[in-house]
């Protein structure tokens, strides 16, 4: 399994992604929100999303698990 953690702390502004969706390297997954920046995180390989565990409107705290993702 692969984990996407908030690079730091912040608001999910939008989940890209839905459970059961393929995505890419590289590709962006969820937009947060800190300190009036935007920061987009993106997969770091190719898999399907197994799991979302954030949504917009919650905040988060550095290294938070927002996104499970199944090689």
């Amino acid at each position: 399994m692969i984990e996407i953690k908030a690079s730091m702390a912040g608001t999910v502004l939008h989940v890209l992604v839905a459970a059961g969706d393929e995505v890419a390297a590289g590709q962006d997954v969820i937009m947060l929100e800190s300190m009036k920046m935007e920061i987009p995180l993106d997969s770091p390989g190719n898999g399907t999303v197994e799991e979302v565990k954030a949504e917009a409107g919650d905040f988060v705290n550095e290294g938070d698990v927002l996104l499970v993702l199944k090689p």
